[in-house]
Formats: structure tokens, sequence, C-alpha cells
């Protein structure tokens, strides 16, 4: 058990450092001008969410929130920095709640896992920003435009293809890690035949 413990905190160890690594590798689209860009960031904590569960990815997206503040800090109010980072990253961890395989599940079955965990927490990570878009950037909404529609279309147009580009990398590496670093059946989050 405690070499369990220790392989998930090197895994949500070497997740952050993955992911503040891809965090600096984004592009910024053309309708991107008020800001927000598309990288692969939350694909390693997508990823550890799936192996390790929902305990792990959700301690693993606030730990990597507080690091990508650090390295790009926004900030407007201490409750817009917690919903912007911690909360939102945490939030991709609801990747773990995504059914989890066997060992002997085929890869179609591994990849398909891997892109509704991506989805879920993908979700997760929009409410957040959402939320932090009507209270703090609804300001920035043209004349006339709803603050909730301000928030939707900007959040949207960088999150929604960020997780398109996570879901089918992950849809890729996870079949990939299971079949080359699987977890012993006893260490699984929640195990379930296939």
């Amino acid at each position: 058990m405690r070499n369990a413990r220790t392989a998930t905190v090197v895994e949500i160890g070497l997740s952050i450092a993955l992911a503040a690594v891809l965090g600096l590798l984004k592009i910024t689209l053309p309708w991107n001008i008020a800001g927000g860009s598309v990288s692969l960031a939350m694909l390693p904590l997508f990823v550890l969410a799936l192996r390790r569960g929902l305990g792990a990815g959700v301690v693993c997206g606030v730990l990597f929130g507080g690091v990508d503040y650090l390295m790009e800090p926004w900030f407007v109010h201490p409750v817009q920095v917690m919903l912007d980072y911690p909360v939102a990253y945490g939030l991709c961890g609801l990747a773990g709640l995504a059914p989890a395989m066997s060992r002997v599940s085929s890869d179609a079955v591994h990849a398909a896992r891997a892109v509704t965990g991506c989805i879920i927490g993908g979700c997760g990570r929009f409410a957040a920003a959402f939320v932090s878009g009507m209270v703090f950037f609804g300001a920035n909404a043209a004349p006339g435009q709803p603050v909730w529609l301000y928030s939707l279309a900007y959040n949207a147009s960088y999150l929604l293809p960020s997780l398109i580009a996570c879901a089918a990398a992950a849809a890729v590496v996870v079949p990939v890690l299971a079949r080359t670093l699987p977890l012993p059946e006893r260490v699984r989050p929640t195990a379930v035949a296939s």
C-alpha cells in the first residue's frame, strides 16, 4: 500500500511538471484576441485522474492550478483567482469519474473511457471559467450583450479546442499506458470488469 501511495505522489508530481511544460506550448487562435489560448496542459491532469481516480485527479489539478497561477498570474479578485486556477483545474480531476476498466479491456474501450473522462473534466473546468467570466469579466461584454453569452463565447473559444485536442491525445495515450504501465488491480481506484 505504501508503494502505491508513493507511486501516486510521483505520478502527481510528474503530471504537474508535464502540464506546466505543455501549458507553455500554446497557440493563440485568430479569434482569441481578448485572451485565452489552446494548449494540452489539461492532458496530464486528465490522464492522471483516469489512472489514479477522482481524489488524485482533483489534488493534482488543484496543485497545478497554483503552479499555473505562479507562471501566468491574472489577478482581479481573490475569488476569481480561486475559480480560474485551483478550482478550474481541480475540476479537471472529474475525469476520474469515468468508469474504470480492467487491464484486459481493449484499446478501443480504453480510448472511449479516455474521451469520456476528458469531456467530464473539461466540462468541470469550463463551469468554473464560465462563472468567473460572468462575475468578474462581464464588463468586457459588448454593450447590450448578455454577460452569460459573453462568458460562454469567450471561454468556449479556447477551452473547446483545448478539450478536443486533449481528448484526441488521451484516446491515444491512455490505451498505450494501460498496456505498458498497467496499475495492479488492488490499487486501481474503481476497477470494473469489462
